[in-house]
């Protein structure tokens, strides 16, 4: 059902929450179910399907609503309680909070963002712009089958001159891009060729990525990447991995590579309270 409400003079439509949970999940190669359902949960929340303060379905309701199992629903609903976007009430169910908090990290905020501080400054320099074929990484995070190509656009970040990250960024080819966002498709060329990263030209050229997600591991740099770094292959670095959906589609996903001896990377969770 579309419940229909007025807002400052306006008429808006909102799915009612059993419509919009019935709706089919979209589940990238490889991506956990509780992700998933994490971020039709989120999505419910922010866009006011579900109400603040409203009382959430029952687990076994979300569980029978969504098609899945209620594992996933119970991990998904504990991140949520983890991210402040549920309070538990004992003996009664799950709330959804009085006041959204804002994001931290997962808002995906360009890298020489998160990496900069007041008495830092950072330049992007690209590297290199062009068409690859099927790889893993690509494939599970941007949901392409393997005769898709993609775009890569790697970047090294400088800090007075100096590498201390290497940005690799990836967005789908051919109609795969244009079909969600033609006029991304049209832009990319240009931002390419921006001394940033695609994700802060795409963001000031006004285009909204939302349900971004970032894992991090702590591996050696290997050969390739010390180059760039100019660090010795066997060095320590983290690979920050962002992902990110355009409309409901995975269309955005990056790895940065970061060196050592450049201070803290700070990741921070904050509320308007």
């Amino acid at each position: 059902m579309i419940a229909w409400e007025r807002q400052g003079g306006l008429v808006k439509t909102r799915l009612d929450p059993p419509t919009f949970l019935r709706q089919q999940l979209h589940l990238a190669v490889g991506q956990p179910i509780r992700v998933a359902v994490y971020t039709r949960l989120a999505d419910g929340i922010r866009s006011g399907v579900f109400r603040l303060g409203e009382m959430l379905p029952r687990e076994t309701e979300l569980s029978a609503l969504l098609g899945v199992s209620r594992t996933p629903v119970r991990e998904a609903l504990m991140l949520l309680e983890e991210d402040g976007l549920l309070v538990t009430r004992r003996g009664v169910g799950r709330f959804v909070t009085d006041s959204i908090p804002h994001g931290g990290l997962e808002q995906l905020r360009p890298l020489e963002i998160a990496l900069a501080d007041p008495n830092m400054t950072l330049t992007v320099q690209p590297v290199r712009f062009e068409l690859e074929g099927f790889t893993d990484f690509v494939s599970s995070r941007l949901a392409l089958d393997p005769a898709a190509n993609a775009w890569i656009r790697e970047s090294v970040l400088l800090h007075d001159g100096l590498p201390m990250a290497i940005v690799q960024e990836h967005l789908p080819a051919g109609r795969y891009l244009s079909d969600v966002s033609a006029l991304i498709a049209s832009e990319l060329p240009k931002m390419a060729t921006e001394p940033r990263t695609l994700l802060a030209s795409m963001q000031a050229n006004g285009h909204v990525f939302t349900n971004g997600m970032c894992q991090i591991v702590a591996t050696n740099a290997g050969p390739t990447r010390a180059n760039l770094l100019n660090i010795e292959p066997s060095v320590a670095v983290l690979i920050l991995t962002q992902t990110a959906e355009l409309g409901g589609t995975p269309l955005y996903a990056a790895k940065c590579v970061v060196a050592p001896g450049h201070g803290a990377l700070s990741i921070m969770q904050h509320n308007p309270n």
